[in-house]
C-alpha cells in the first residue's frame, strides 16, 4: 500500500468544496479529494486542480488510505441524510483518533447526535460552520468549529491558515477562526450567523424601497448611496455588494439587472431554524423572525399581484429634503443592525445556558469580522464590548452601543414614520425599533395581559406591591372558584 501523502481530505467537490481545497493547497497543504460521483474527482484533478498537490480518491478506502494519521476529513455535502450517508461510507475505514469534520449547514442537534455516536467508536467529530460563499471559500472564509475539543490542536493550523485574517482590537493580525465550544455549538453559531444574515439582507431591501419609493432615488443614486455608506458605520460585505448590484447592467438588454429580477425570495431553512431555537428558549428574536416571514410573503407573488388593486393604501409622497432622508435611512439601517446582533447574541447566550456550553462572545465577533457574509466593521466594537464585560446581558446596554442608538434614534424614527405614512412595508426595520422601545420600557402593558389570562384561565399573576415570586388569582366574575392553573410561565 502506498504511503499516505495528504495532510487533509475533503468529500464533496461542489462549489464550496472545490474552492476550499484550492485554498488549502495554496497554503502549502496536500489535499485528498473524493466525490460520490468518481467522474467529478477526475474532472477536478485534471481541471482546476491540474498541476497542484491533490490526491484523487476513486473509492472511500482509497481516499482514506491516502491521508496521513490521524486522518482529518472535511465533509462538504448537503445537510441531512447526505451527511449520514457520507459518514457511513468512510467511517468503516477510519481508526481511533481520526477526525471527521462536517463543514456544511447542518442543524446543530444532528451534529451533537453524530458526535456522540462516533465518539463511541473512538472517532473525533467536529461540526464547523463555514461562511463566505464561493469567494470566501477560495480566498479565506470565516470558520466556526465546535465538537470534540481534542481535535482542535490537530486541525487548528490548517483551519487558521485558510481562514480570513483581520486586525484584532489590539492591532495584531487574527484569523477569523477559533474554537467555538462543545457538541453542536459550531453549527449553532453558524445558524445564528445565517439568521443575522437574513435580517441584514431584509433590512437592506427595506432601505432600498424607502430610498426608491419615498426618497425618489434612481438606481444610480441608490448605488452612490450604498457606496458612500460602505465607507462609514455601515462598512460591511452586504452593503458593498449591494452597491455593486445596482451598478450591474443586463448584457442582453442593457437595463439595470436588479429591475429584471422577480421579487420572489427563496430560503434554505437556516433562518427558520434560528427562529425555532428562539421560540424554544423564549428569546424575542423579532427582527430575524420578521425577515424569515418577509421571504415567505415575497413568495406569495401571485396573491400579492391579485391583492394590489383591491387593497387601499396611501399615495406615496416623495420627501422634500432628499439628503436628510438618505441620512435618516442610514441611521435606521445602522441602528436596526445593532438590534439584530443584540438579539442574535441573546439567543446564543440562552442556548449556551440550556446546553451547558461556554461560548466566547468576543471570539465569535472576531470570527465574523472577515470572510463571512455578515462581516461588518462594527463587529470590532462588539468584540470590545464583550471583552470589557464578558457577562454583558444585552449588547444594547453596552455604553458604546447605547450611545450609538441614542445618536441614531431620531433619524431611525423619521425614516420609519415616513415609510409607515407612505404605506411601505418595513417588517425588519420596524420590528427593530419596536424591540428597542420595548427593551427600554420599564413598564409594559403586560399587566393587562396577565389580568386577561387570569380572567379566562386562572393563570395567576404577580403583584407590584408584593414580593416577586408570590402568585395571586382574582375571582373576576364572582362566579369562579379559587382553583388556579399552574401554567404561569415567563
Amino acid at each position: 500500500m502506498a504511503t499516505p501523502t495528504a495532510d487533509i481530505g475533503l468529500v464533496g467537490l461542489a462549489v464550496m468544496g472545490e474552492n476550499l481545497v484550492l485554498n488549502m493547497e495554496s497554503r502549502g497543504y496536500t489535499v485528498a479529494v473524493y466525490n460520490r460521483t468518481a467522474a467529478k474527482v477526475d474532472e477536478f484533478v485534471n481541471g482546476r486542480g491540474k498541476g497542484k498537490k491533490f490526491v484523487g480518491g476513486k473509492t472511500p478506502p482509497e481516499f482514506v488510505a491516502s491521508i496521513k494519521r490521524p486522518r482529518k476529513i472535511v465533509m462538504l455535502v448537503k445537510a441531512g441524510q447526505a451527511v449520514d450517508d457520507t459518514i457511513a461510507s468512510v467511517a468503516p475505514f477510519l481508526e481511533k483518533g481520526d477526525i471527521l469534520i462536517d463543514g456544511g449547514n447542518t442543524h446543530f442537534p444532528d451534529t451533537t447526535r453524530r458526535m456522540k455516536e462516533l465518539a463511541a467508536k473512538g472517532i473525533r467529530y467536529v461540526g464547523s460552520g463555514v461562511s463566505g460563499g464561493e469567494e470566501g471559500a477560495l480566498k479565506g472564509p470565516s470558520i466556526m468549529p465546535g465538537g470534540d475539543e481534542t481535535a482542535w490542536p490537530e486541525i487548528k493550523p490548517i483551519f487558521q491558515a485558510i481562514a480570513a485574517k483581520v486586525k484584532d482590537t489590539d492591532g495584531t493580525e487574527a484569523a477569523c477562526c477559533d474554537w467555538v465550544g462543545p457538541e453542536g455549538s459550531g453549527h449553532f453559531v453558524k445558524m445564528v450567523h445565517n439568521g443575522i444574515e437574513y435580517g441584514d439582507m431584509q433590512m437592506i431591501c427595506e432601505s432600498y424601497q424607502l430610498l426608491r419609493d419615498v426618497g425618489g432615488l434612481s438606481n444610480a443614486e441608490v448605488q452612490q448611496t450604498f457606496t458612500k455608506w460602505n465607507k462609514g458605520v455601515l462598512d460591511s460585505y452586504l452593503v458593498e455588494i449591494t452597491a455593486e448590484i445596482f451598478g450591474y447592467k443586463d448584457p442582453e438588454t442593457g437595463k439595470d439587472m436588479v429591475d429584471l429580477i422577480l421579487d420572489k425570495a427563496g430560503q434554505k431553512g437556516t433562518g427558520k431554524w434560528t427562529v425555532d431555537a428562539a421560540t424554544e428558549h423564549g428569546v424575542p428574536l423579532t427582527l430575524i423572525a420578521e425577515a424569515v416571514f418577509a421571504r415567505c410573503l415575497s413568495a406569495q407573488k401571485d396573491e400579492r399581484v391579485a391583492a394590489a388593486p383591491l387593497l387601499a393604501g396611501p399615495k406615496v409622497a416623495k420627501v422634500a429634503d432628499k439628503t436628510q432622508f438618505i441620512a435618516d435611512v442610514e441611521m435606521a439601517l445602522y441602528a436596526s443592525k445593532v438590534v439584530s446582533y443584540a438579539q442574535g447574541y441573546a439567543l446564543m447566550a440562552a442556548q449556551a445556558k440550556a446546553s451547558g456550553w461556554t461560548l466566547n462572545n468576543g471570539g465569535i465577533a472576531l470570527m465574523w469580522r472577515g470572510g463571512c457574509i455578515i462581516r461588518s466593521a462594527f463587529l470590532g466594537k462588539i468584540k470590545e464590548a464583550f471583552d470589557k464585560n464578558p457577562k454583558l446581558v444585552n449588547l444594547l446596554t453596552d455604553p458604546y452601543f447605547a450611545g450609538e442608538l441614542g445618536r441614531a434614534q431620531h433619524g431611525w424614527r423619521r425614516a420609519i414614520a415616513a415609510g409607515v405614512t407612505g404605506g411601505i412595508p418595513l417588517p425588519a426595520l420596524g420590528s427593530a425599533l419596536s424591540y428597542y422601545d420595548g427593551y427600554r420600557t420599564a413598564a409594559l402593558p403586560a399587566n393587562l395581559l396577565q389580568a386577561q389570562r387570569d380572567y379566562f384561565g386562572a393563570h395567576t399573576y404577580e403583584r407590584t406591591d408584593k414580593p416577586r415570586g408570590q402568585f395571586f388569582h382574582t375571582n373576576w366574575t364572582g362566579r369562579g372558584g379559587n382553583t388556579t392553573s399552574n401554567a404561569y410561565n415567563v
